[in-house]
Formats: structure tokens, C-alpha cells, sequence
């Protein structure tokens, strides 16, 4: 009984060691994120129910910065402008990053090279390729219009510059900018695939349109879901684009919510009303994320 008693006591002891042993290891990065992530969105929750310049003392204002924010029209347009920006982006770079990858890994010659140059866009400096996309898609002396002036368009666009044109502009840098990611991950999902099902699609005379359609697709769903969350994610958080390009405008045009919350938070300093637009940027995301997840499961179940 004594011996017994004597290894429930050292079992237990070795249990607890090796528990204390575990969250010693997850413990740094535990207060890294309760530190620079948790806290600050608790503070910026609490935050949106306050006045505050950042120097003067905060005032309690209850929700009076989430009905000044459904009244406030620069907010509206970014909530819209944000939402069409997602539309136009998502899919457009699903799409391309997915046809680049089908077609670079294909057994071409110097594929080695143009899988390179597409994923160049993403690695290099944003400020560089913002400067290169504004000279080559300037309204006066930019290549783009002065080839659409010779194949015979009287009025090419002033993209950038005109308010009809400059989100379907900021739309296509960021697809340029980001589709070379997003194909290196189809490549990988796409390596991933055995042969014995091209193998076997191809004995039952399936094209190669079927093949894509009833192999490369359905083997690529888990990768096509976690693109499209990252794509849909950091569509919404798009800011560096916006402002390399446009910077917002013309007028309102292309300006998005987190644009928004930069300018209201460090601008106009009003801490309180950027973190309730913050809020409404959190709770979009965490809506179409939660959709997304779902439409996922049922489709999986299916």
C-alpha cells in the first residue's frame, strides 16, 4: 500500500513537472501576444466608448462614437469602397494566382525563370513598384494610354487620377502585387497531387479541361479555401496600396476603412472614433470569416 501510494505521488509529481516544463515553453509566447495583441484590442474595445485627443484626460461618451460613425458619409463611402474592393480583388487573384500556377507547372522550358518574375511583384519594394505602376499608368505621358491612343481609343482613361477609374487601378496593382504569392501556394498544393489520378482520369478519356474540373480542383479545395481566407482578410485590411496609389482619392473614391482609421486616429486625433471604426472593420471581417468557415463545412459535408 505505502509503495503504491509512494508512485501515485512521484506520477503525480512527474505529471506536474512535465505540465510546469510545457508552459514554460508556450509562456513567452503567451505574454508576446497578451502584450502586443490581446491587450491592445481590449484597449481599443474600451476605447470606442471614449473621447480622447491622446493628451487630454479621456471623457466617457457611451455610444455617441458609433452614431456619429452611421451618420458620418466618409465612413460610409470607405465601408463601401472597402467592400468593393474585396469584390474586385478576391477573386480576380484567386484566379490569376491560379492560372500562373496551372501553367508554370507544366513541364515549359524556363519555367524556372517566369516563376520568378511572377512572384518578383510581392518581394519587392512597395514604394519602387508603386512609383513604376504610377509613371507606367500615367494619364499624360504613360505608356498603358499611349498604346490605347494608337490602337485607336480617342479618350483613354486617367486611372489613377479619375475618380471612375481609380479603384478598378488600385484593384489591379494589388492583384499584380500579390498573385505571385498566392501562386507559390497553388504550387505546392498542386505538387501535391499523384499522378495516378491524372493517371486514371485520363484511361477514362477525360479532357484536359475534366481533368482540371474533376481532379486538380477538388485536390486543391483545402489550399483554394485558405487562399481565399488570407485574400478576403488582408483585402480588408488593404491600406498601403491605397496609399502608395491614390492615397485615398480622387475625393473619397478609393478611400478604405483602415485609411480611415489612420486618418482619424493620427490626423485628426480622435482615438475614440478610430477605435470604433475599428470596430466596425473587426466585426465585418469576423462576419464574412465566420461565413466563409461555414460555407467550408457544408460544402465539406456535402
Amino acid at each position: 500500500m505505502e509503495q503504491t501510494k509512494t508512485l501515485s505521488k512521484s506520477a503525480r509529481k512527474r505529471k506536474l513537472v512535465d505540465t510546469l516544463t510545457a508552459y514554460s515553453f508556450i509562456a513567452p509566447n503567451f505574454i508576446g501576444f497578451a502584450i502586443f495583441t490581446l491587450g491592445p484590442i481590449i484597449f481599443a474595445v474600451l476605447l470606442s466608448f471614449y473621447d480622447w485627443d491622446g493628451s487630454n484626460p479621456m471623457k466617457y461618451i457611451g455610444i455617441n462614437n458609433y452614431t456619429r460613425m452611421v451618420a458620418d458619409p466618409r465612413v460610409r463611402a470607405a465601408f463601401m469602397n472597402t467592400i468593393i474592393f474585396v469584390i474586385g480583388t478576391v477573386p480576380l487573384t484567386l484566379v490569376c494566382s491560379l492560372g500562373l500556377a496551372v501553367l508554370l507547372n507544366q513541364q515549359i522550358r524556363g519555367r524556372n525563370i517566369f516563376r520568378t518574375i511572377s512572384f518578383f511583384p510581392y518581394v519587392a519594394s512597395l514604394v519602387a513598384v508603386a512609383a513604376v505602376w504610377n509613371m507606367i499608368f500615367s494619364p499624360v505621358n504613360g505608356p498603358i494610354n499611349e498604346i490605347l491612343e494608337r490602337l485607336g481609343v480617342m479618350d483613354p482613361p486617367r486611372w489613377a487620377a479619375d475618380k471612375d477609374w481609380a479603384m478598378i487601378t488600385v484593384i489591379f496593382f494589388s492583384v499584380w502585387k500579390q498573385m505571385g504569392y498566392y501562386m507559390v501556394i497553388f504550387l505546392a498544393g498542386l505538387q501535391g497531387i499523384t499522378a495516378e489520378l491524372y493517371e486514371a482520369a485520363e484511361l477514362d478519356g477525360a479532357s484536359n479541361w475534366g481533368k482540371f474540373r474533376n481532379v486538380t480542383l477538388p485536390q486543391l479545395r483545402p489550399v483554394t479555401f485558405f487562399v481565399l481566407m488570407m485574400l478576403t482578410i488582408n483585402s480588408f485590411k488593404v491600406y498601403d496600396q491605397v496609399y502608395m496609389i491614390t492615397q485615398g482619392g480622387p475625393g473619397t473614391s478609393t478611400l478604405v476603412l483602415v485609411y480611415e482609421i489612420y486618418n482619424t486616429a493620427f490626423k485628426n486625433w480622435n482615438l475614440g472614433y478610430s477605435s470604433a471604426i475599428s470596430m466596425l472593420l473587426f466585426v465585418l471581417v469576423l462576419v464574412v470569416t465566420i461565413v466563409q468557415f461555414r460555407g467550408e463545412s457544408n460544402f465539406a459535408k456535402e
